[in-house]
């Protein structure tokens, strides 16, 4: 009896240890299982994950194709207006020039019908002024009525001067705003077109009496006004 109970020892251990194999080996497969499910999650995600970077590159390079046309056009519009404004700028500047030109023929095609001469010895601009006088006003009027008289299409070439007393700067600037005021006078009281008339100075580079002397001096500061028919 106590050896049966001896060999009966083993047989137990045997099979409580058979049970415990089968249940590690159940644990192992589960745990594997487990793990294997996480494994394909997370590759599901990876891949899922990749797709959603493929869609965004392919967009990304949509919207930079978009972009670039886009640009192209932009580039091409902006050419096409440079172009444009090129060809305005030429054809404004030959425009121009043939203006000019046509002026300077008309011009040039005109004769001398007679001339006005406004001198400080005879009452009008003194020395260092540019102010109209009065003298100097009363000698347009009687001009101004000559024309209405005799209406002509013409042209008035206005010319400052100056003695040579000071700086030749400051006398071609004196002689400029002397011939600019008549300018002035003649358009505000008479209304004559400004594009009819010319101004220009000569400072003191054309005298018409020596400048030696107080009276030469006084004839060389002047104004001329030239009827142009």
């Amino acid at each position: 009896m106590f050896r049966n109970f001896i060999t009966a020892i083993p047989v137990v251990a045997l099979a409580i240890g058979g049970t415990t194999a089968c249940a590690t080996k159940k644990f192992v497969r589960t745990s594997v299982g487990e793990v294997n499910e996480k494994v394909d999650s997370q590759g599901r995600t990876i891949e899922e994950t990749q797709e959603r970077v493929r869609k965004n590159e392919g967009r990304l390079s949509e919207v930079d194709q978009k972009a670039g046309a886009a640009q192209q056009r932009a580039d091409a519009a902006h050419s096409a207006a440079e172009a444009a404004q090129n060809a305005a700028s030429a054809a404004n500047a030959v425009g121009t020039k043939a203006g000019e030109k046509a002026e300077a023929i008309d011009k040039a095609s005109r004769r001398l019908v007679y001339e006005v001469v406004l001198s400080e010895d005879e009452g009008n601009f003194k020395f260092g002024r540019t102010a109209l006088p009065d003298e100097a006003k009363s000698k347009i009027d009687e001009m101004v009525s000559q024309l209405k008289q005799d209406p002509k299409n013409v042209f008035l070439e206005i010319e400052g001067h100056t003695d040579n007393v000071g700086d030749k700067r400051v006398n071609e600037r004196i002689g400029l705003e002397r011939a600019e005021a008549v300018k002035k006078y003649l358009y505000e009281q008479y209304q004559i077109p400004l594009h009819k008339m010319n101004v220009i100075s000569y400072g003191e580079d054309k005298p018409i009496a020596p400048n030696k002397t107080k009276a030469g001096r006084a004839q060389n500061r002047r104004v001329v006004i030239k009827v142009l028919a």
